[in-house]
């Protein structure tokens, strides 16, 4: 795990479907240790960012980096993705997923899933297709978290879990990712998330419009992210 410069940077990064950007000209730099919070309205670019981060889109200008080099193998390798949807197969059982990402991912720790799993009352024997869209998304981040990775990037951890589990999952976070690596959270749930952010970025109409430290946004406006956000993003 590198441990100097930035583990993301972009730079002048657009990405333009039919002629529409996706992303505009973007320059970001995200830091290593920390947990970062990307926020903006449904078509803002969010997920466009996520997946050129997963080398799952091909900027259409500009550059990304993970590492200092651009996604690819080798960055897929350092990097833990959880996608919006499901993509897990509906006949496995959990510990069948697990022996799966253990195959398949040198640094994932199974022993890190199972001590996960009992925390979140998840039995490893059941199969994915009985259970609810809540417990499917727990085990999906359950296997993302138990990578030793040095970006976790979350679209929508949280988005299909009731109310009363959304701190449990957030603790989890917190507690699994790797010692040294960012944590990049896509979400519109802005109230349950800002509690456990160390950075924000705003993004409307494929642009960063505020890239800033949550402690610095709460003193300069004095409010709250989520109450910025509402303001700044208001129909």
């Amino acid at each position: 795990m590198l441990k100097d410069g930035y583990v993301v940077e972009c730079r002048g990064l657009s990405k333009i479907y039919k002629g529409i950007p996706a992303l505009n000209k973007v320059n970001l730099q995200l830091e290593r240790g920390k947990i970062i919070g990307l926020v903006g309205p449904n078509g803002s670019g969010k997920t466009t960012m996520i997946k050129l981060l997963n080398g799952l889109l091909v900027p259409t200008e500009g550059e990304i980096l993970i590492n200092g080099i651009a996604p690819g193998p080798e960055t897929k390798a350092r990097v833990s993705y959880l996608p919006d949807n499901n993509y897990l197969s509906n006949w496995m059982r959990v510990e069948q997923m697990i022996e799966f990402y253990g195959d398949f991912y040198p640094d994932f720790d199974a022993k890190k899933a199972y001590a996960m799993l009992e925390s979140l009352g998840l039995n490893p024997k059941q199969k994915f297709k009985t259970m609810s869209k809540g417990m499917k998304e727990k085990v999906q981040l359950v296997l993302v978290m138990s990578r030793d990775a040095d970006l976790y990037c979350l679209d929508e951890p949280i988005a299909g879990v009731d109310p009363a589990a959304r701190d449990y999952i957030l603790r989890t976070i917190i507690a699994n990712y790797a010692e040294g690596a960012s944590v990049l959270i896509s979400t519109h749930l802005i109230a349950d998330v800002e509690k456990v952010l160390d950075e924000v970025v705003f993004i409307r109409n494929g642009e960063i419009i505020r890239h800033t430290s949550v402690e610095e946004l709460r003193e300069q406006y004095d409010r709250s992210v989520d109450a910025l956000f509402r303001e700044e993003f208001k129909c």
